[in-house]
């Protein structure tokens, strides 16, 4: 696989981020290919879209009050969280695990890292119908036919740092489904799922990083995914609690304590 980091000005409400893409291509010398995966930080897709808050107009509740106080937090910062969270979990020192938009996440996605100054930023909204809609005009400005990937920051429970999540997906399948497959040495593979999607948000974000670059877009080039014309949100990415090792495991049962 080739990945090739696109370099943008900071994108505002309104912006048409298919002519911001494919501007910034064509000044680096890069135009799309048929195959090509565009990934794009879940930032710039919420910048266009307007979903930046000013925490000096937040009016913060009763209870994110208390919340702000428990993790360390701006009361403001906690209602936002409130307001966007599917469920919350509980939290550290900075940080609440939440579920938003069939998504663990740190936060419910309400972010003020590489935000201006009293603001936050949201995760954006109907991710779907928004990744279907870009590819499509992908499509028509350039004739090829590509994939699209928007992604954030992730973590892994108990790994230290931040890793790619897959948000939204169009035109690949994000899943790799290999149950039944065979190993090296003849025996059938059991439960093993190929989180594809996930991966390519990784390696994309080795690129994007997570401070000044200004790289909110990166081109792969060749790579191994298998293309169709779906637009998937994080729902379809999502395994029930019950299948899931971390959530299903911790839910039933307490620590095993060593003797």
């Amino acid at each position: 696989m080739k990945f090739y980091a696109i370099k943008t000005d900071i994108v505002k409400a309104g912006d048409d981020l298919v002519q911001i893409i494919l501007g910034s291509l064509k000044a680096q010398g890069l135009q799309l290919e048929d195959r090509d995966v565009l990934v794009l930080t879940s930032k710039i897709v919420s910048y266009a879209q307007g979903r930046l808050v000013k925490l000096s107009k937040v009016n913060p509740s009763e209870k994110a009050k208390r919340f702000a106080r428990k993790f360390s937090l701006k009361p403001e910062f906690a209602e936002l969280i409130l307001r966007e969270a599917d469920r919350i979990y509980g939290g550290v020192d900075k940080a609440i695990l939440t579920l938003k938009d069939s998504v663990l996440a740190p936060n419910a996605g309400v972010d003020n890292k590489n935000a201006p100054e009293d603001s936050a930023i949201l995760w954006p909204v109907n991710l779907r119908g928004w990744i279907k809609t870009f590819r499509e005009k992908i499509g028509r400005e350039t004739g090829k036919r590509v994939g699209v990937l928007v992604v954030d920051s992730g973590l892994v429970p108990l790994r230290i740092g931040t890793i790619g999540l897959a948000l939204a997906v169009a035109g690949f399948k994000p899943i790799v489904d290999r149950r039944k497959d065979i190993d090296l040495y003849g025996k059938p593979i059991v439960i093993t799922r190929h989180a594809v999607a996930d991966d390519l948000a990784s390696a994309a974000h080795v690129l994007m990083g997570e401070a000044a670059e200004q790289v909110p877009a990166v081109l792969i080039r060749d790579a191994p995914v298998e293309f169709d014309d779906v637009a998937y949100s994080g729902k379809d990415m999502m395994m029930s609690f019950r299948e899931c090792l971390f959530m299903g495991a911790l839910s039933r049962t307490p620590p095993l304590k060593r003797h």
